[in-house]
């Protein structure tokens, strides 16, 4: 995976840019809008690699209800478990988390409206970043048909996992003539609006209707395990307050 000059940069601290100052920029709404059935046209396969469950419906989770909608065959692949998320939590211990993230994750996608997708999931070890690469890639490589379109988090997201997704996928995508679409998820985070780090040359913005963005929300409340604090550690929930209003605009942005 090529390293990159602002990795110091891109770290996930505090409590990040706030959401208002994302709302209040202009340059939100100047993306270029894009539909479903451009992402993902009729006949093709839409994959969705997520690097923890829950990333799949903090990206796309607007975007998975349109394309149930339209008829698009869905692949999910769960790069992890996410037993990492509670390091040393006695309410949270790995053997428990690796039993109910995926568990969470199978009840948001039913809240969503898909009862039953299609599933890979591959156990790498959470947290393992970079090295998870070439194992994902050759994987993903022998997964992927020419005309699949592969969703997956940014390249330059900020959090390791998320960052190795994104390079795997890119490679995989490459071998295999499938198209690539990014999205940020921590970028959220760690950028700031305009932010010249960000490729926004290439990001487009999918409308969500209220009723779309009221089912994503209510999806992501399937994830206790990172929504709710944890008093068995005094940590505060890993996704709340600005870092879940940040995936819950209106519109969905994605790298094409």
């Amino acid at each position: 995976m090529p390293a990159h000059p602002d990795t110091h940069a891109r770290r996930i601290e505090g409590r990040g840019t706030p959401d208002d100052v994302w709302l209040s920029w202009p340059g939100l709404n100047d993306i270029p809008a894009i539909g479903a059935h451009t992402l993902v046209p009729p006949g093709s396969r839409a994959v969705i690699v997520a690097p923890h469950p829950d990333d799949e419906i903090l990206a796309c989770g607007g975007l998975l209800q349109l394309l149930a909608a339209q008829g698009s065959e869905l692949l999910f692949v769960a790069v992890t478990d996410g037993d990492a998320s509670h390091p040393g939590s006695p309410l949270w211990p790995q053997e428990r988390l690796r039993r109910v993230r995926p568990q969470e994750s199978a009840q948001a996608l039913q809240v969503l409206g898909l009862a039953s997708p299609a599933w890979l999931r591959l156990h790498l070890p959470d947290g393992s970043g970079e090295a998870m690469t070439p194992q994902l890639s050759t994987t993903l490589a022998t997964q992927l048909r020419p005309g699949d379109t592969v969703f997956t988090t940014w390249r330059l997201d900020g959090h390791p996992d998320h960052e190795a997704c994104g390079w795997s996928c890119a490679a995989a995508c490459s071998a295999s003539g499938a198209t690539l679409v990014e999205i940020p998820v921590w970028g959220w985070h760690w950028a700031a609006p305009g932010d010249a780090r960000a490729p926004w040359h290439r990001a487009h913005r999918l409308p969500l209707p209220d009723p779309i963005l009221q089912r994503k929300r209510a999806a992501l409340r399937c994830f206790a395990s990172q929504m709710d604090a944890d008093p068995s550690t005094g940590r505060p929930a890993i996704v709340a307050g600005d870092a879940l209003q940040r995936l819950l605009h209106a519109c969905e942005v994605y790298f094409l």
